[in-house]
């Protein structure tokens, strides 16, 4: 079956889906592979539980010819079946990917054009090879615009994600170490993430970025660029950054309060403010944007409990991000300060002496306390009144007695360590 003709079957549906656990109704069920799966095998029960049509790539498992739609290859199917519904709609589409602050910048950029525009955007983590064709596949012809999140952590990635979604515009938050086994090293990342750089370049199109970082200055050249600085050049200059403990931005004539927390979050405000200026978004309504934003799922949230404040950013940690949390860390005004730790993961060969950096620097910092939890920070323990090292989780929730009172607490870790678990122990 041609794409069109199965296009004309994802018309007549009102979702997609590539869990049987979330079928709604009038969908149309993918039937994807894995390493350890065959969503083929389950094509009968999609249809059990309401789907109007199934994609499947195993002849074995095709038992209805008016309901299934039998292909070589579903996933190739339902990327393009994702680049096809983004020709026909012909919308906007502004693309980002970055080491850091991808998901906080799309969710600020997201509520800053929603103030004139008919705005979607990547929900949750939906952003690889599989994400961005169903994040694609949820627009529809009322939407003006598509903020699409594209994530990597090997060279090409990002080049694929391109070709399916077809960019008008693209952002890069930053290059930081992250995903270094996967990329081969930092340079890798810059290599990998400046794919969005090619493919804008090579189609005439235009991209945001922040003129301060003489990487995406040097990897924008012959590029159409829109840009902001703190330094009076480029299209926005960002007059004053502050922190204590929230990030307050100036541009123009405009004060912006915002509710992230920690340096590390101005440029993701001021993307949202450079993109909401290029798209004609009244400078009254980006600062109510962004100031009505309120970070959620982990990301450098400020919780109060009992006597404690709590900064929590335990949604993904990386050498780059946790240098960040710490710095900012380090300025903020407490006569008790408590740092509990996790490891970071997908660093490769690496692992051992990113941690170990965390250690040294660690060190000097005998105002704070230090809980370090994972394999990779224990292999690098020492022996330092300030700091204390746990293999695992379990050990550190049966090992930590101590219920800080009047403290400040930071808690940052990789997805996989979940230490969001250590609120339950404060």
């Amino acid at each position: 079956m041609k794409i069109e003709e199965i296009y004309q079957c994802f018309l007549q549906c009102e979702s997609i889906s590539t869990d049987t656990r979330k079928i709604e109704p009038n969908s149309l069920f993918v039937a994807l592979r894995g390493d350890n799966f065959d969503a083929n095998t389950f094509a009968e029960e999609a249809l059990k539980k309401g789907a109007l049509f199934v994609i499947i790539d195993n002849k074995n498992y095709f038992t209805d010819p008016e309901k299934m739609i039998l292909v070589g290859d579903s996933l190739k199917t339902l990327q393009d079946l994702a680049n096809y519904h983004r020709k026909q709609l012909g919308l906007t589409i502004l693309a980002l990917t970055g080491s850091n602050g991808k998901t906080t910048t799309k969710e600020l950029i997201y509520s800053v054009l929603s103030k004139k525009y008919e705005t979607k955007a990547t929900l949750g983590n939906l952003n690889n090879h599989i994400g961005v064709p169903l994040t694609l596949l949820s627009f529809d012809a009322n939407t003006d615009i598509g903020i699409v999140e594209m994530g990597a952590n090997h060279q090409k990635e990002i080049e694929q994600l391109c070709a399916i979604a077809e960019p008008d515009f693209g952002y890069i938050t930053n290059f930081g170490k992250a995903h270094l086994e996967g990329f081969g090293g930092v340079e890798g990342v810059i290599k990998g993430k400046s794919e969005l750089y090619t493919y804008l370049r090579e189609n005439q199109k235009t991209v945001f970025i922040n003129l301060d970082d003489p990487i995406q200055v040097e990897k924008t050249e012959h590029i159409t660029t829109y840009g902001f600085s703190t330094k009076d050049k480029g299209n926005i200059l960002i007059k004053s950054i502050t922190a204590n403990p929230f990030v307050k931005v100036e541009f123009s004539n405009q004060s912006i309060q915002s509710h992230l927390i920690g340096i590390y979050n101005a440029n993701n405000i001021n993307a949202a403010i450079t993109i909401g200026k290029y798209f004609n978004i009244h400078e009254e309504d980006i600062k109510q944007a962004i100031e009505n934003y309120i970070p959620s799922n982990n990301r450098s949230q400020l919780i109060n409990k009992g006597s404690n404040q709590i900064i929590l950013d335990a949604y993904n940690a990386n050498p780059s991000s946790m240098a960040a949390a710490l710095n900012n860390f380090l300025q903020l005004d407490s006569d008790s300060k408590i740092a509990i730790l996790g490891d970071m993961f997908e660093l490769g060969n690496e692992s051992l002496c990113e941690h170990k950096k965390i250690v040294e620097n660690a060190k000097k910092e005998t105002n704070i306390t230090f809980y370090f939890i994972g394999k990779d920070f224990f292999s690098n323990r020492t022996e330092e009144n300030h700091l204390l090292f746990f293999e695992n989780y379990d050990d550190f929730s049966k090992k930590h007695q101590n219920k800080p009172k009047n403290s400040i607490i930071l808690i940052k870790g990789s997805r996989g360590m979940a230490l969001e678990r250590a609120l339950d122990l404060l």
